[in-house]
């Protein structure tokens, strides 16, 4: 693997990782691909509604 690749994966890999077995973030493909197997769907909703609310609160505690 090369050490010195650096690509905006949330830019370049939109539909995909374009290195494939050269992406130095191999590791979290994986360990993704395994939590979504894993994990229910109403889980991850639950996930991903929390990780909402926390960002909206935020938001709203640095306006005032």
């Amino acid at each position: 693997m090369k050490d010195n690749i650096n690509i905006n994966c949330q830019e370049f890999c939109i539909n995909g990782c374009i290195l494939g077995d050269e992406c130095p973030n191999i590791k979290y493909q994986k360990a993704t691909s395994q939590f979504i197997q894993d994990t229910p769907l109403d889980k991850i909703l639950e996930i991903a509604q929390a990780s909402r609310l926390k960002k909206r609160i935020g938001r709203q505690e640095n306006d005032f």
